[in-house]
């Protein structure tokens, strides 16, 4: 499997910790759960939101939520990123002067776990990005990908609990981030792109949680034109997706695969026939679970 710039780190301690417990038949077991810690954001003097996440990569979380809230502009330049972890805080420090008191008043409550939160106004830009229409996804790509992206160690298979989101390109993965939420995940990711200069161009989105509308929002304001999921859709995410003419693909498992949006982008060069179905590798990923667990 080809190394990716960044990856989910299931050994870290201080991600999961070891708990003790009854199964099903009574019996003492001891597994893995996921740590969740808060971490509140500072955009320069400003308290922004205090989030739920598992702590890994703050400065990415902190800089791509900015991005995605549409309070760091693509042009800014950030002069520090400065993370308290007994104090549980991320400060970044931006050369522009920035205020958002109006635009904190007005909070949109969205459908992500861990009680997903978007302030000001939803669709800021949304309807100004223009995807790239000579995007290609290849059904080649997209089957290697499930498989690449169901075998990699990670802390969904060590703990479960846990939502994944991966940048690719062509069928390689690029980075893979996790964290209880999976706008979390997303906005490490559009975060490491803006801090190392990771253009979309060529990009293809993955996540296991569902295609919501705040998933298709964030995917199109980072310019990714293709945003693949194992889950499944909600109405306005397909409906903003054909609206931002974003190639939308669900219930991504094994051979099958259903695209409800973009569905124009793709080319049909593998059989899948010769695809094996999930089950068998969901039989294997549980194996490990239990076995790390």
């Amino acid at each position: 499997m080809p190394d990716l710039l960044l990856a989910p780190v299931p050994d870290d301690p201080r991600l999961t910790q070891t708990v003790a417990g009854v199964d099903q038949d009574g019996r003492p077991v001891e597994t893995a759960v996921i740590h969740e810690r808060p971490l509140t954001l500072f955009l320069n003097s400003q308290e922004i939101v205090t989030m739920m996440t598992i702590g890994d990569h703050p400065d990415y979380l902190a800089v791509g939520y900015l991005l995605n809230q549409n309070m760091l502009r693509p042009d800014d330049e950030i002069l520090a990123i400065e993370h308290d972890e007994e104090l549980e805080v991320v400060v970044v420090r931006t050369a522009r002067p920035t205020d958002y008191e109006a635009k904190l008043q007005k909070k949109v409550r969205t459908s992500g776990c861990a009680q997903g939160t978007v302030f000001g106004d939803l669709m800021e830009r949304f309807d100004e990005v223009v995807l790239p229409t000579d995007a290609v996804l290849k059904t080649s790509w997209l089957y290697a990908l499930a498989k690449q992206i169901n075998t990699t160690p990670s802390l969904y298979l060590k703990a479960g609990a846990i939502h994944g989101c991966v940048l690719c390109e062509q069928d390689r993965m690029l980075l893979y981030m996790e964290d209880v939420g999976r706008h979390n995940a997303i906005d490490k990711i559009a975060g490491y792109m803006f801090r190392h200069g990771l253009t979309p161009q060529g990009k293809i989105f993955y996540t296991t949680g569902r295609l919501t509308s705040e998933m298709v929002i964030k995917t199109v304001q980072m310019g990714i034109p293709i945003l693949i999921s194992r889950s499944g859709f909600t109405a306005w995410g397909v409906e903003l997706a054909k609206r931002a003419n974003l190639t939308l693909i669900g219930r991504a498992r094994g051979k099958r695969f259903l695209a409800l949006a973009g569905a124009e982008r793709l080319c049909f060069d593998a059989d899948p026939r010769h695809v094996a179905e999930e089950a068998a590798v969901s039989q294997r990923k549980a194996g490990r679970a239990d076995d790390a667990a």
